[in-house]
């Protein structure tokens, strides 16, 4: 396995695995990643902005993750709970892996590499947000380490619940 910066020839690669997420939520009622997001320009913009990263299993692209270091802004209301910390914190959004390698422990090897990022720019703080009809990545970022802080809205006012990690 090998865990990289995206770069623009990624691009393609990684809208299919987003692709197939959409898909997977269509499929089982839950409004998350639907009307067009995330979209092209989307991912684009993650990788020009160096927030863009891929794993790689036999030179496939299988997953994907935008890491992103400094303040969310959607994050600095949060209600009915609170952060852990008021540190500096990374930022995890549009974790994906291809349906074809599901079930292969793909996200922990993912969040593992992130938690190195983390470490390496002294940052010992992780903050993630997913749908509340998500069950699946719930139960990955509890069985992960992360714990419930609340609840925060997009800037769309899409309602997301929100986890934070600390490491280190």
């Amino acid at each position: 396995m090998k865990f990289r910066k995206a770069t623009e020839s990624d691009i393609d690669n990684i809208m299919g695995i987003i692709r197939q997420a959409q898909e997977y939520f269509k499929s089982q009622g839950i409004d998350q990643w639907q009307n067009n997001y995330p979209n092209y320009e989307t991912i684009r913009d993650d990788v020009r902005n160096d927030n863009g990263y891929v794993l790689l299993k036999d030179k496939i692209i299988v997953g994907s993750v935008a890491a992103i270091l400094g303040e969310e802004k959607t994050y600095k209301d949060i209600y009915d709970g609170k952060w852990i910390s008021n540190n500096e914190y990374l930022t995890i959004h549009r974790l994906a892996v291809d349906s074809d390698y599901k079930g292969l422990g793909l996200s922990s090897i993912i969040l593992n590499n992130i938690e190195d990022i983390c470490l390496n720019n002294r940052i010992f703080s992780i903050r993630i947000d997913t749908h509340e009809q998500n069950i699946p990545m719930q139960r990955f970022l509890e069985k992960n380490g992360f714990e419930y802080c609340g609840i925060i809205y997009l800037e769309n006012k899409d309602k997301r619940i929100a986890f934070e990690k600390i490491i280190g």
